[in-house]
C-alpha cells in the first residue's frame, strides 16, 4: 500500500518538457580492468566509445561484492540493511568447521513492496524494460518493468549462452533463431524493437547482460584473437561479444535520432573472479571487500549534459543511480522513501560538487573461496568474512566480527590495500570505527556475535595450511 502511495505522488510531479531516455547497462561480475580503457588487452571499442564521448568515474563502487545484494542495493536505492539481501542464497557458506561465528540470516531477493527505480520512472511517464539478468525478484514486471526479456531469479544464464537454450526463460527463442545464436544477439534484437516501438516517449531500458557470470562459454568469432595475449582467451571473447551487442545499442539510439537525449550509463555489479582476470594494481576479486571486488568500470555519456573525454575522481556508488536517474528525468525524490545515495547531476554536468560523505558496506555473511590462496583475499578459505567496510576520501576502513580486527588502508599510496596501518594511524582508525558503529546504529544493520558450536580451530588450522 505504501509503495502505491509513493507511486501515485510520483505520478503527479512536474516532469521536464523532454525528459532524456535512460539507458543503464549493467555488466555481470566484469572486473574494473577488464575494459579497453583500462586494459588495452581487451577490445572493448563500444565502451570505449561510451568513455570518449562521456564521463569516466574512477573511483566508482559496487554497494556489494556479489550480484543479488549488488542489483538489490541499485534497484532499491539503499544499503543493503534496509532490505536484508546480503548475498546470494544462504550466508553460512564454507565449512562449517572453519566459521567462528553464526552469521545473520539472509533475504534472497528484493521485497516487491520496495519501491524500485523502475517503479519511480514508470509512475513519471517512462515505458521501461529489463533485458537479461535480474536476480532482485522472480519476474521484473512485479517490480517496476513493462517488460522483461529472460529476467527471472537466477544469478547465472540458465541453459546457457547459445540457442538452442537447455533451460530457463529464455527457451521460447530457440525457435526464434538458428542453433548457435548468443544472448547477447537476442537482447540487442529486443531493445531495438522496444525502443523503435516507444521513441516517442521516455523510455528506461535496462540492459542487464550475464556476461561474463561463469559458465564461460567462448565466442567462436572472437576467442582466437586472444590466445597469447596474457588474458584468458575465452574470458576476453565473451567481453567483445558483450560490447558488440552494447555497440548496436548505441548504433540504434542514433539512428533513431535519440543519442542528444539519452543518458546512458554503463558499469557493473561487482568485481571480476580474480583467478579468471586479475583487477591489479587492485586486491582480490570478486566477493571481496578489497578494491578488486567492488571498484567499477563506471562512464556516463549523455550529450550536451555531459562534457566528452571528461573525468571524475570523487567516490560514488551504485545506490546513487536512483537518485541521479530521477533528477535527470526532473522528478521528485519519493518524499516517503529512504534514499541512501545521491544525485550524480551536478557531477556529471559539471555544475558544482556534492555533498561530502562516507560509502559503506555490510556483509554479516560467509563467502567460501573460489580459488584458496589464489583469490587473493585474506586466507585460503573465504573470500569474505563476515564485517563491515568504508570509504572516506583516501582512507578505507575494514572491521571483522569474528576477532573485531580493524583494518585501515591508505589508497592515496596503497591501492592494492597491502599494507594495515591501523597502528600506525590508531586516532584515524578509531575515528573511522566510530563512525562505521554510529552509520550501524542508524541502518538498524545486524552484527552477528554468536559462536558457532561447529567451530574447530584444528580444522580451521588444518585447512589453512593444506591450502
Amino acid at each position: 500500500m505504501v509503495k502505491q502511495i509513493l507511486l501515485a505522488l510520483l505520478a503527479c510531479g512536474a516532469v521536464w518538457a523532454a525528459p532524456p531516455n535512460i539507458v543503464y547497462i549493467n555488466a555481470d561480475d566484469l572486473g574494473v580492468m577488464d575494459v579497453g580503457f583500462n586494459n588495452p588487452k581487451y577490445n572493448t571499442p563500444n565502451i570505449d566509445r561510451l568513455r570518449a564521448e562521456g564521463m569516466l568515474f574512477t573511483d566508482a563502487y559496487a554497494p556489494a561484492a556479489n550480484c543479488a545484494p549488488s542489483r538489490a542495493c541499485v534497484m532499491s536505492g539503499q544499503y543493503g540493511p534496509r532490505h536484508g539481501v546480503y548475498t546470494v542464497g544462504n550466508s553460512d557458506r564454507g565449512n562449517a568447521k572453519t566459521r567462528k561465528i553464526v552469521p545473520i540470516r539472509n533475504t534472497e531477493h528484493l521485497d516487491p513492496g520496495i519501491m524500485t527505480m523502475a517503479d519511480a520512472l514508470k509512475a513519471g511517464g517512462y515505458k521501461t524494460i529489463h533485458l537479461g539478468k535480474w536476480h532482485a525478484g522472480d519476474d521484473p514486471r512485479q517490480q517496476g518493468f513493462d517488460v522483461n526479456i529472460g529476467g527471472n531469479g537466477s544469478g547465472s544464464p540458465t541453459g546457457g549462452y547459445f540457442t538452442p537454450f537447455k533451460g530457463g526463460t529464455m527457451t521460447e527463442y530457440n525457435a526464434k533463431y538458428p542453433a548457435g545464436t548468443h544472448r547477447v544477439d537476442i537482447f540487442a534484437d529486443e531493445a531495438i524493437k522496444f525502443m523503435r516501438e516507444n521513441r516517442d516517449q521516455p523510455m528506461f531500458v535496462h540492459m542487464a547482460y550475464y556476461s561474463v557470470h561463469s559458465k564461460l562459454e567462448p565466442v567462436p568469432e572472437f576467442v582466437g584473437k586472444y590466445k597469447d595475449k596474457g588474458v584468458h582467451a575465452v574470458y576476453a571473447s565473451m567481453i567483445e561479444k558483450m560490447d558488440q551487442g552494447i555497440g548496436r545499442i548505441l548504433d540504434e539510439i542514433e539512428a533513431l535520432g535519440l543519442k542528444n537525449n539519452t543518458l546512458v550509463l554503463f558499469t557493473s555489479d561487482n568485481g571480476g573472479i580474480r583467478k579468471t582476470s586479475s583487477q591489479k594494481p587492485y586486491r582480490s576479486g570478486k566477493g571481496s571487500y578489497f578494491e578488486g571486488g567492488i571498484r567499477e568500470p563506471m562512464v556516463v555519456r549523455w550529450p550536451g549534459k555531459v562534457a566528452p573525454n571528461s573525468t571524475c575522481r570523487v567516490p560514488v556508488i551504485g545506490i546513487d543511480f536512483f537518485p541521479t536517474f530521477l533528477d535527470a528525468a526532473g522528478l521528485p525524490m519519493p518524499a516517503s522513501k529512504i534514499l541512501d545515495g545521491a544525485s550524480l547531476l551536478p557531477l556529471l554536468t559539471q555544475s558544482g560538487p556534492i555533498a561530502e560523505r562516507t560509502l559503506f558496506w555490510h556483509f554479516p555473511i560467509y563467502l567460501q573461496a573460489y580459488a584458496g590462496i589464489d583469490d587473493d583475499s585474506h586466507d585460503a578459505l573465504f573470500r569474505t568474512r563476515p564485517g563491515s567496510a568504508l570509504r572516506q576520501g583516501q582512507w578505507k576502513l575494514h572491521e571483522y566480527f569474528e576477532d573485531g580486527r580493524l583494518e585501515l588502508y591508505d589508497l592515496g599510496s596503497d591501492l592494492g590495500e597491502r599494507s594495515n596501518v591501523a597502528d600506525r594511524y590508531p586516532e584515524k582508525a578509531q575515528e573511522l570505527h566510530r563512525l562505521l558503529e554510529k552509520w550501524r546504529a542508524e541502518m538498524n544493520a545486524p552484527v552477528p556475535t554468536e559462536p558457532n558450536p561447529q567451530y574447530d580451530p584444528q580444522a580451521q588450522a588444518k585447512s589453512k595450511k593444506n591450502k
